[in-house]
């Protein structure tokens, strides 16, 4: 017969084993399934305290558009025109105002009685403008005369390019530089053509070789077209499925669009309307929509005031960003002369200057444009293209 001692031991020892599953259990069982919210909680991680639950995180889309810094934006646009504060008055008393900038909630700052920075809608965030300089290399592959892509192979271009990119920020240590290839993916041609459209386009394997040679460096691609005496509403349609891509970007050349002379290109110099400029930003805007893509750039080639008429009805939009792109040749002061006739007193939205490495060398020049030299126009390039 057991005595009472021990038979009271036994009852205890029952009791803390039947008590220790029954925890055990209920460790085991707060796994709960939340259908409501598509997500599922536990406390059996090994942080994780009895009678407590994580949720795990649900990714979020990626908000489109992306927010804009305005406040640099605005900086940045003021330190493009060396923009100097008016001076502070002296006297303590006075109420005369301390600032000429202008700030609007849509639009960009602008300077009381000054041009430049025009207004504009701000662009969605990932702009590349102001925030990156642009150096782009220039040409067809098809000939050595039509630039630095046509002179030498892939890879030696590249080298270049990474040179000529490091050599601008050392210049100018506050804009990181953004490399780029500027294809002409549509070439105008003596020869009219079966459509009387004096105009070429370039084999998708060439374009998509321009498009490898910026990948591997993390760059961005122009297509430049040359229209001939055929339209940008005639033409653009075609390449469509490049620019649904964010690194590409587009290029329009005035200089050879003959429609509104009749002329053959080469033989007149052509021009190109606020309504085709128009149209070719509303076209990118559209794509940047549907896509939800970063804003594109718009390149607009000028060395004379008629290549683009009626400039004050061009339209950037929160989608495309315009650079007024100034491509003349010649020595250092002839070019400081032309960026100051048809860029300064006609402002779009951003200036753009061409550095020919061959034509700029041509008598009386005595050397071409250094990145210092280049950047010291004004308003500044924040598109500087190498032919």
């Amino acid at each position: 017969m057991l005595s009472k001692d021990v038979i009271v031991a036994l009852i205890v020892g029952l009791l803390v084993v039947g008590a220790g599953s029954f925890i055990g259990h209920t460790l085991f069982a707060t796994e709960v399934y939340d259908t409501g919210a598509s997500s599922v909680t536990s406390a059996t991680g090994s942080d994780q305290q009895p009678g407590t639950s994580t949720t795990a995180a649900i990714p979020q889309e990626p908000v489109w558009p992306a927010p804009l810094d305005t406040s640099e934006y605005n900086e940045r646009l003021l330190a493009l025109v060396d923009y100097v504060p008016p001076v502070q008055p002296t006297s303590s008393t006075s109420t005369a105002s301390t600032t000429d900038l202008v700030y609007a909630s849509s639009s960009n700052v602008t300077v009381v009685g000054e041009a430049w920075p025009p207004e504009n809608p701000y662009p969605h965030g990932g702009a590349i403008l102001p925030f990156q300089r642009i150096v782009a290399y220039y040409g067809n592959f098809y000939s050595r005369h039509m630039g630095i892509l046509g002179e030498y192979e892939p890879a030696e271009v590249l080298r270049r390019l990474a040179s000529t990119s490091a050599a601008y920020e050392a210049v100018d240590t506050e804009t990181p530089v953004v490399p780029a290839v500027h294809y002409i993916a549509m070439v105008a041609q003596a020869d009219a053509g079966t459509d009387g459209m004096y105009r070429n386009v370039m084999p998708e394997e060439h374009i998509e070789q321009a498009y490898s040679m910026v990948k591997e460096i993390d760059g961005i691609l122009f297509l430049d077209l040359q229209v001939g005496l055929s339209s940008l509403q005639r033409e653009l349609p075609q390449f469509r499925k490049y620019f649904t891509r964010p690194e590409v970007h587009l290029g329009i050349d005035p200089e050879f669009a003959m429609a509104p002379s009749g002329a053959a290109p080469g033989t007149v110099i052509g021009t190109f309307d606020a309504t085709d400029i128009n149209f070719a930003i509303d076209w990118l805007s559209e794509i940047v929509r549907e896509h939800e893509l970063p804003p594109k750039v718009l390149v607009v080639h000028r060395f004379t005031q008629n290549m683009v008429t009626n400039y004050q009805d061009i339209k950037p939009t929160p989608e495309v960003q315009v650079v007024m792109h100034m491509d003349g040749w010649g020595s250092k002061q002839l070019k400081r002369n032309t960026h100051a006739r048809v860029i300064e007193p006609e402002p779009v939205q951003f200036a753009g200057v061409k550095i020919f490495y061959k034509n700029d060398l041509k008598p009386p020049s005595t050397g071409i444009f250094t990145p210092a030299e280049a950047v010291n126009l004004n308003p500044e390039p924040v598109y500087i293209q190498y032919q």
